[in-house]
Order: structure tokens, then C-alpha cells, then sequence
């Protein structure tokens, strides 16, 4: 099973009303929700482990995740808020307002966490909920715990407006790129971690000397590229998308990639660490058709297998 370990939220999403204004429709979402959602439609055996509400928008969560095959037996539930997101659309791509005080999600602690995870090929982080304690320590810890003998993948999805502490921010990322197998940033992720003016190669280089065996660089519309621990790279093109919104496009294009290469047999440390060109290029090739379905409809909206 891949375990997704992350942030479920609810995406306030804007629609226009029969007066005229813009209102906003509740919507699940959340980067890691969004990933486990979009393995599980995609046919592979996933779960979410996240701190999610008893109140009615954890109550919708909980349905979707149901509905999309997902394993909820390590969701931690509890009484208190869910984070709600709203969301600003220009030109079809997305900024985030962010209500997450003292939320379901932010405040797991490491006692929620489960004691066994012998069913767990590989391990999701990301998102927001990597930004903000004691939610985001606790997921460091559990990564701590499990990175010897699981693949990790991790995606840092920087929300700058989020970050309340940047060094703590910055040393935690750090740390869990230094356990990851497997680390997917976008051009704006790679900028703000490394914001020297450095080459795009210069950094990626830096980022692969912190341990990850395969560094993923995704920029919209200009394709993927993808670094090997041998300094091997290589690039594939996007796929054509009629772009209605970009919400979830990089978390459905993590939930391709898992998917091929758990399908492929290779969420293991070691087929990580010497896997060839065409089977990453074939991994992320699936995550961008997958992707491309995402941005073609509103919302968070992965496609299941027979859409693909």
C-alpha cells in the first residue's frame, strides 16, 4: 500500500452566483488528500493517514476518500476544526487563503500515529502540512521512524504565505529531503529553497547532494525533467490540455508517477536508486497524462483508470 501522509482540507472554491458575485462551493481537496484520491481512482491500493474533523466538512472528506477507494484506517479523527483553503483563480491558476488554527490536521501529535506499517510500500509527503507545527513535526517523525526500509517521496509544494517560522520550515524540509527517495519540486519550489541565483542545474544539483536518488522538476506546461543519482537526466514533454484550473494538477501528477512505478514493481530503496531512463520517463509520462485530465475540469478532480 502507498501510505499518503498529509494535509485533507476543504477548497473553497469560487463560482458565480444568480445575483452576479462570485460565491464559494466546499470542495475536498488538500495536496496529499488530492494524491490519495487520484491513486486510489487510478486502481492502486492507497491510504491516508491525516488528522481529519468530526464536523460536516470531515464528513465530506471522509465520503470522498471512501467513494475514491481509499484506506482510511489511519485517519485520526477528532472534534476540532477542519482547514478550510479559499481559493483565488487568475487565469486559471490558483492562490491560496489559508484558515488552519488549532485544526484537526494541524494538531496530530506522534502518540496518533500508527505502530505498524508492515503493508507500506511507500510513504507521500507534503503540502502545507510540512509547514506548521506540531502537525508538521509529527510527520517528520513518522518519516524519521520509517525511511529505512520504505521509499519516501516527498513534494515540498511551498506556500510561502504559510510559512509563520521560515527556519524551522526550511531545516524541516531539509531534513525530510534528506530521507526522500524520490523528491518532486516545481521551478517556483527549487527558487525558493535554493534563492540564489544560481542555475537551474546548479540547484537541482545541490538538492540531490541532501540524498533524494530521483530529483523530478515539473514545469507546467514546459514539461518534466527528472535527475538520476548518477547525474543522468531526462525530459518529457507535457501533454495538451484545454486548462480550465490547475488546482491538484502537481498532486495528480504525483499520484501518476506512484502509480506507474508501483504498477512497474519498483517502489522498493533499491529499484529507486538504479532505475533506468525509460522507466522514469514512462512514470512521469503518466503523470503528466493524468495531470492533463485534472487541469481540463474544475477543481481537484482526478481521473479514474477508464479516463485515462
Amino acid at each position: 500500500m502507498i501510505l499518503c501522509c498529509g494535509e485533507a482540507l476543504i477548497d473553497m472554491i469560487p463560482e458565480p452566483t444568480v445575483l452576479g458575485p462570485d460565491g464559494y462551493v466546499p470542495r475536498t481537496g488538500g495536496a496529499v488528500f488530492n494524491t490519495a484520491i487520484g491513486l486510489g481512482r487510478l486502481g492502486c491500493r492507497t491510504g491516508l493517514m491525516s488528522g481529519i474533523s468530526t464536523d460536516m466538512f470531515g464528513h465530506q472528506l471522509m465520503a470522498d476518500l471512501r467513494a475514491s477507494n481509499v484506506d482510511t484506517r489511519n485517519v485520526i479523527r477528532s472534534d476540532r476544526p477542519s482547514t478550510l483553503a479559499f481559493v483565488k483563480l487568475s487565469d486559471g491558476h490558483a492562490s491560496y487563503s489559508f484558515f488552519d488554527e488549532n485544526s484537526a490536521g494541524r494538531m496530530i501529535a506522534p502518540a496518533d500515529l500508527p505502530s505498524k506499517t508492515d503493508d507500506v510500500s511507500a510513504l507521500y509527503f507534503g503540502g502545507i502540512s510540512l509547514a506548521c507545527g506540531p502537525g508538521a513535526d509529527t510527520y517528520m517523525h513518522f518519516a524519521l521512524d520509517n525511511a529505512d526500509k520504505t521509499v519516501v517521496m516527498v513534494d515540498p509544494n511551498i506556500r510561502p504565505s504559510f510559512i509563520t517560522d521560515e527556519a524551522s520550515f526550511r531545516s524541516r524540509i531539509e531534513r525530510m529531503i534528506s530521507l526522500a527517495d524520490i523528491v518532486k519540486v516545481s521551478d517556483e519550489d527549487l527558487n525558493w529553497i535554493f534563492p540564489d541565483t544560481g542555475s537551474l542545474e546548479g540547484k537541482v544539483a545541490q538538492l540531490q547532494s541532501l540524498g533524494p536518488s530521483v530529483v523530478i522538476l515539473t514545469r507546467g506546461s514546459s514539461g518534466a525533467q527528472a535527475w538520476l543519482a548518477d547525474g543522468r537526466s531526462i525530459f518529457v514533454a507535457s501533454e495538451k490540455a484545454e486548462v480550465v484550473d490547475t488546482v491538484g494538477a502537481g498532486d495528480t501528477f504525483n499520484a501518476g508517477v506512484l502509480a506507474n512505478l508501483s504498477e512497474s514493481g519498483l517502489l522498493t530503496k533499491s529499484a529507486i536508486r538504479w532505475i533506468s531512463e525509460p522507466d522514469i520517463a514512462k512514470a512521469i509520462g503518466f503523470g503528466a497524462r493524468v495531470a492533463a485530465v485534472t487541469v481540463s475540469r474544475s477543481g481537484a478532480n482526478p481521473p479514474w483508470r477508464d479516463e485515462i
